[in-house]
Formats: structure tokens, C-alpha cells, sequence
């Protein structure tokens, strides 16, 4: 495997983010060229055609519910081309934590290529500022399993797609720190048992170890509250050169088998390492001596886990990785030297078609649930990727190398500035994914800094808010917010009180604020949930085909995730109104 010529790649790019009004026309033109003989553009009346504007004309913009039954009949086997002009043999699912169950998506050989492009550039730019020597990585990666359609098409997550496809092995060795968890680790069918091993690989090859990742920073942060729980556990294992009992599948078994010997040195020192550390502050570097940075998606649902993720990693920089979902890629972090919170995505232009709804108002104002509708009923104008102005919010628009044409990811984003002639985008939110009741619009992130500020109160109390979520209860008349908290320790009653009312007072939006004071909003509910409640939620989601790797803690529970909103309801250990207003 040739090693990546990273000067190469940021060349490249940089070629290409130059004339992107050019690149994205040929992009269209190969996309529409290659798929032209697909019934789902035979029937909007191309005739061949491949410019932006006759696109523009004839094909309609869509949402997933548009797109449904041609996908369905993928599924089901129809082997002519639908969406495509080779036909599909591989099928992603979503997370399905946004909507409470996955949604099947195209994938192919093409939708890959240009998930290794990402890799490879997000990869050479970060090397430039935190160049790999020839080393190891830790990747907290879970694949979960492929199955069969009922049309006999492979079907699994998106990541699991990527992670089981050769590619992959290859670009990861090419960066020049492959990763130290044998194949068995990453295709293991328990996550616990996986993570274990993951630990335990790290440590086995911890001078060896590059930079720490995982595909979103939840991922990495439950790694090490893991390691907190089981680190004398895993002394042992190298101590004694035998792999703990909890450990039970014999692939892993076997595997690690392969790695473990006798080492009570490595496992007094890592003793040694781990009883001197206080409240486990910089345990990563700790562990890892020679760790560069720490890499994962830490935007958006990600946010909220920065603070504990800043705790482990010390002075080791977190960079945030690129920007994409299971439709698609959309961006790439070419400035990793900036904070997560102020990360920006540069658009590589040649990876798919894009366009863009502006929102010409404030983001809250746009929130409606017309993204649900078909797309028939409203008449957005779009502009170009080359056409947008900074300052300003748009929706995005895909037309992607898989068989989606004119799809709105639902994703607000902020153009930040400009990579040449490409765009840098900031994620702002999902439009879907809000609460409201009245005349109140607050999103995903408006609740993140409701309830930082009122997590200040609980860390005055040396108490950690684990996780949360929120759901909005009409079963109520007026409705109101409910906030679910899990905490790691106990709090008094006067203290639940004062975090209740600081989450009411913290959502500032105009509407939710005269709402709650002329009571067409009720008080809002605060509901401590059990320990463990959130791990029930990711063994639901493990539970209906989700991998680790794609898990997202749904921010807003809606009617669709009614058995999430089960488990948080059969879990509250206690619950607090606020006396506010």
C-alpha cells in the first residue's frame, strides 16, 4: 500500500475549489450522464439533457418521502434501473434517531469513492498541521451486521457499509496509522465486548498510538467513562496475559489472543498511571504518550459532549471531523487547527451537485413542517454552490453520485466564508428537529445552551449531567417542555428547583417567553431519569440494526420515537417543575 502523497491531495483540492462553478457542471453532466437511462429522470423529461438549467426545470426537489417507493422497489428487487443507471446492490440505513426508525438510502461504489476522497483530504490537511509518523490508531469503530433484503440487496448502516468495504482497511493504512484493533474488534455483534477490546488494544500498543478517533465524539467519551469502570480489569488481562471472562465470542477471543502476553510492567504502569490521575483529567495522554490529536464529529448533537471529551484529552487538541450524513457527503474540515464549536466544512465540488434554499430570515422563523410535505406544495428558489453569500443560512439540496436527485437533507447551515471559489459552511441545525407548541421555535441547539447553563449549577454540586433529551408533552393543557437529565450523583430537592427554572428561563425565543407568561405554555418539567437510561436507548437503537458508530442520542423525542419516550418514562427517578413566570 503506497503511502498518501498528502501534498498531492491538498493540490488537488485546491485546483478544484478553484473553479468550482465548472466542476460542479461536470459533476451534474457525469452524474446525469451516467444515470440518464434511470426511470425516475426517463419520466421528468430530461431527454438527455445534463445543464443545470434544464436540471433545474424539469426535476422537482424532494424529500425522503417522495423518494420512498422507488427506493422500496430497490429493495424489493427490481433489478431495471430506477434511480440509478447500474443497478444497486447495497442498501444504508440511517441512524434512525431523528425519526424513529431508520430510512433505507441508496449506496454504491460511487457514493464510496467519494467517502475515501474525504478521508484522504480531510486527512492530508490535517496532516500538514499534525503530521502522523508511522504509528498505530485507536478507532472506536463498531460495524454492525450487513443483511440481505428482501430483493437480495446487501443492507446496513452507513458506516458499516464504509467499514466493510476493503477500501477502507486500505486508506487507513496508506495515512500511515493503520488501526490497532484487529477486524475482529470493529465486526464484533457486542458492542460491549468490542469496546473492551478496543481498550485493550490501545493500551497493548499505547507508545504506538497516533491520535484517538471514533465517527462521533460520543463514541470517544464513552470509550474512557468505560475505561474509568473496567481499567483494573484490563490491568489484569495484561498482567496476567489472559483476556477477562467478559469477553465471551470466540473470534475475539482468538484474536486477542493473538496480541495478549504476560506484560506486568506495561500493566504497573498503566496502574500507576491511572491512580495518580485526578477526577481522570488528561487521561488520554495519560495512556497514550505520543497521541497527536483526538478526531471525530463534534458539531451539532455533538456539541454537548466537547466539555467531558476537553476533560480526558488535556492539552491534546480535539479536531472535529468532516461534515456528511447517510444521504451524502457534503464537507470537509480543511482548518483543523479550529476549536470544534468554530469549525467550518469547505464543499469539494466534484462529490455531488449542490443547491441551496435560503432562509433570508432567522432560522426559527423557517422551522415549519412544509420539510415533511412533498415538495410539490412550496416553490423555493435555489441558488448555486458558488451562489451563496456569507452571513446568510440556507437549506441544503443533494443531488448526489447514488441515485438522489434534488433532495433536501433537511440541514440548516451558515456560510462562513469562502475556500477559493467553494463555500465553508457551519452546521446550524436540522430544520425537522425542534420544540415547539405555540408560537415558540427553539432548536437542537437552543436546548444545548439551556441546559449548559443549567448544568453550571449541578457542576457547583461536583455532580455531571451524563446525558439529556427533551420531549414536548400536549397531553398537558397548555403543553410544556419536558427536559430529561441523567446525572451521575444525587441532587436536593432546592437544587432540581433552581435547575428547573434556570432551563425555563434560558430559552429566550420571543414566542416561547410571551407563551409562558401569558400561560399558553405551562411550566416547564425537569425529569432526573435512573442511571443506565441512556443505555437502554442506544441498546433500543442497537437492538433495530443501528451501529455504535452511528448513534446520535435523539435531542427532541417526538410521537415517531414512541418507544424511546417509553424508556425515558418508565425511567425518572424524579421529576421538578419550574415556579418561573
Amino acid at each position: 500500500m503506497a503511502i498518501l502523497d498528502v501534498e498531492k491531495v491538498v493540490r488537488d483540492f485546491e485546483a478544484m475549489t478553484k473553479d468550482a462553478e465548472n466542476v460542479q457542471r461536470e459533476t451534474l453532466k457525469l452524474i446525469l450522464e451516467e444515470n440518464g437511462c434511470a426511470e425516475y429522470l426517463q419520466n421528468l423529461g430530461l431527454n438527455g439533457r445534463t445543464d443545470p438549467e434544464s436540471f433545474k426545470a424539469c426535476v422537482p426537489l424532494v424529500t425522503h418521502k417522495d423518494l420512498e417507493p422507488y427506493i422500496q422497489r430497490v429493495v424489493d428487487g427490481a433489478f431495471s434501473p430506477i434511480l440509478t443507471g447500474k443497478p444497486l446492490t447495497t442498501i444504508s440505513l440511517s441512524s434512525g434517531t431523528s425519526q424513529g426508525k431508520p430510512k433505507f438510502l441508496p449506496f454504491n461504489d460511487k457514493l464510496m469513492e467519494t467517502t475515501m476522497q474525504i478521508f484522504r483530504t480531510s486527512f492530508a490537511f490535517r496532516d500538514r498541521e499534525f503530521p502522523i509518523e508511522n504509528g498505530k490508531s485507536l478507532q472506536f469503530i463498531f460495524s454492525g451486521k450487513q443483511t440481505k433484503t428482501k430483493g437480495g440487496l446487501l443492507a446496513g448502516t452507513a458506516t458499516t457499509n464504509v467499514y466493510r468495504n476493503p477500501q477502507f482497511r486500505n486508506v487507513m493504512k496508506s495515512m500511515r496509522a493503520p488501526i490497532c484493533s484487529p477486524d475482529e474488534v470493529i465486526f464484533s455483534p457486542d458492542f460491549h465486548q468490542s469496546l473492551y477490546c478496543h481498550l485493550l488494544c490501545g493500551l497493548l500498543f499505547r507508545e504506538e498510538i497516533q491520535f484517538v478517533s471514533s465517527a462521533f465524539a460520543h463514541s470517544n467519551v464513552l470509550a474512557f467513562r468505560t475505561f474509568e469502570q473496567v481499567w483494573e480489569e484490563l490491568c489484569a488481562d495484561i498482567r496476567e496475559g489472559v483476556l477477562s471472562s467478559r469477553v465471551s465470542f470466540p473470534s475475539l477471543r482468538s484474536a486477542m489472543a493473538k496480541l495478549l502476553k504476560p506484560n506486568p510492567e506495561l500493566a504497573d504502569l498503566i496502574e500507576k498511571k491511572c491512580l495518580g490521575l485526578s477526577s481522570w483529567y488528561g487521561l488520554i495522554p495519560q495512556l497514550f504518550p505520543n497521541v497527536k490529536y483526538i478526531y471525530g464529529i463534534m458539531t451539532g448533537s455533538m456539541e454537548p459532549y466537547l466539555k467531558k471529551l476537553r476533560h480526558y484529552a488535556g492539552d491534546v487538541p480535539l479536531i472535529t471531523a468532516d461534515y456528511g450524513a447517510s444521504e451524502g457527503w457534503i464537507g470537509v474540515n480543511v482548518n483543523p487547527t479550529l476549536p470544534p464549536e468554530s469549525a467550518t466544512y469547505a464543499v469539494p465540488p466534484n462529490i455531488g451537485y449542490f443547491e441551496f434554499i435560503p432562509l433570508k430570515e432567522n432560522v426559527e422563523e423557517h422551522m415549519q413542517d412544509e420539510v415533511n410535505k412533498s415538495s410539490l406544495s412550496v416553490e423555493p428558489k435555489p441558488v448555486g454552490l458558488t451562489e451563496v453569500k456569507v452571513g446568510e443560512e440556507y437549506e441544503i439540496i443533494v443531488t448526489s453520485v447514488a441515485g438522489l436527485y434534488r433532495y433536501r437533507l433537511g440541514d440548516v447551515v451558515k456560510v462562513m466564508g469562502f475556500h477559493n471559489s467553494t463555500p465553508e459552511l457551519k452546521f446550524v441545525c436540522r430544520r425537522n428537529l425542534m420544540l415547539t407548541i405555540n408560537i415558540d421555535k427553539n432548536t437542537e441547539k437552543d436546548l444545548q445552551l439551556a441546559v449548559e447553563e443549567a448544568t453550571k449549577l449541578v457542576a457547583e454540586e461536583k455532580q455531571e449531567v451524563l446525558d439529556f433529551t427533551s420531549h414536548v408533552d400536549v397531553s398537558t393543557d397548555p403543553g410544556h417542555y419536558v427536559i430529561f437529565w441523567e446525572i451521575t450523583g444525587e441532587l436536593s430537592d432546592e437544587v432540581l428547583e433552581e435547575c428547573c427554572n434556570c432551563l425555563d428561563r434560558s430559552f429566550v425565543d420571543a414566542g416561547y417567553v410571551s407563551s409562558r407568561k401569558v400561560n399558553t405554555i405551562g411550566p416547564l418539567e425537569l425529569r432526573i431519569l435512573q442511571k443506565g437510561t441512556f443505555q437502554k436507548i442506544i441498546d433500543h437503537y442497537l437492538g433495530l440494526g443501528a451501529a455504535l458508530s452511528q448513534f446520535k442520542t435523539p435531542r427532541c423525542v417526538g410521537p415517531a420515537n414512541s418507544k424511546v419516550l417509553q424508556i425515558l418514562c418508565d425511567n425518572v427517578a424524579k421529576t421538578c417543575f419550574s415556579t418561573v413566570y
